[in-house]
């Protein structure tokens, strides 16, 4: 296998004109690749590639076009991030009030083993996720101002507290392994099918930490997919094989899942500001129709429509 060797900005710059990138001003278009990285840039080519065999860049695509993508793509991960942790929190809050409302306030009760799902299949995972939030609690607790009040004046912390320092992952690993009837309470808050809310928690918590770390969102694909839903069938999104092409496993399945579980202001909030983008994005890019652009992303070209159906 060849090894990957470093290249300089020159150098940098050069490979792009050699794939057919118009270039109009090397100095700024070396100062962007130095100050936001030549791989997550050309990580977005795939958009204006000429075929997936032909790797060349479309006649008259310019380096504008590509970096107004990259800016796209990070405009719509702050405000997916900015969505996601609201609704990170209201789970966390609904949960935790499930919890030491049934089992106490202290951790020694609320994680008692008897307190979760006597499924045998699940037995190993039960003990992994009380292992985890203990370790939290051991680790990140003397931390944060909160638990460490706590910690320091009453010797625990209360699950209302404790949520504030576990990640989304184990709050949707917690989820699962919950009692059932602990399950349809949370779930009918959002008047969600319980395994369904099981998917759309895991799901959310991935695009959370691919928000997190600045990866690239717009092709991003999840291994699970979210169940068929009525705004699948009331967009009337294209089908093939008998499955929606959009709005599964991609970041328009996420918006479905936003409009279940955000409340009607803040899912507006999200459209209209996702929407703005899509607008500048669209004023700085003429090589690529919009359209297939969102396309690219999971987005059926009537996206905004969700925000009209009840």
């Amino acid at each position: 296998m060849k090894d990957k060797v470093f290249r300089n900005l020159d150098q940098q710059v050069d490979i792009l004109k050699s794939k057919g990138l118009v270039i109009t001003d090397n100095d700024q278009t070396k100062e962007i690749l130095f100050r936001e990285n030549y791989f997550f840039i050309s990580g977005y080519r795939r958009l204006f590639m000429r075929s997936n065999k032909d790797t060349n860049f479309i006649d008259g695509t310019t380096f504008d076009e590509l970096y107004a993508t990259f800016v796209f793509d990070r405009k719509l991960r702050n405000i997916l991030f900015k969505h996601i942790l609201m609704v990170e929190n209201n789970v966390k809050s609904i949960i935790s009030y499930q919890l030491s409302r049934k089992y106490g306030y202290r951790d020694k009760d609320y994680l008692n083993p008897k307190n979760f799902t006597q499924d045998d299949m699940k037995h190993r995972q039960i003990k992994d996720i009380i292992s985890k939030m203990k370790r939290q609690i051991r680790v990140n607790g003397c931390r944060h101002t909160a638990t460490m009040h706590y910690l320091n004046n009453y010797g625990y912390i209360p699950m209302w507290v404790l949520v504030k320092i576990l990640s989304f992952g184990i709050v949707s690993e917690l989820f699962s392994i919950l009692k059932e009837e602990d399950q349809i309470a949370i779930s009918e808050v959002y008047d969600i099918e319980v395994d369904t809310l099981s998917i759309y928690l895991s799901m959310l918590a991935n695009y959370r930490n691919l928000c997190a770390h600045e990866d690239i969102l717009y092709d991003h694909r999840t291994q699970r997919s979210i169940p068929n839903t009525r705004f699948h069938y009331r967009l009337d999104i294209e089908m093939t094989d008998d499955e929606y092409i959009y709005g599964k496993n991609d970041l328009y399945a996420i918006i479905i899942i936003m409009k279940q579980m955000h409340n009607e202001e803040e899912f507006k909030e999200l459209i209209n500001e996702i929407g703005y983008e899509v607008e500048v994005l669209d004023g700085k890019v003429d090589t690529v129709p919009l359209n297939t652009i969102l396309n690219k992303i999971g987005f059926p070209d009537n996206w905004r429509e969700i925000v009209n159906i009840k």
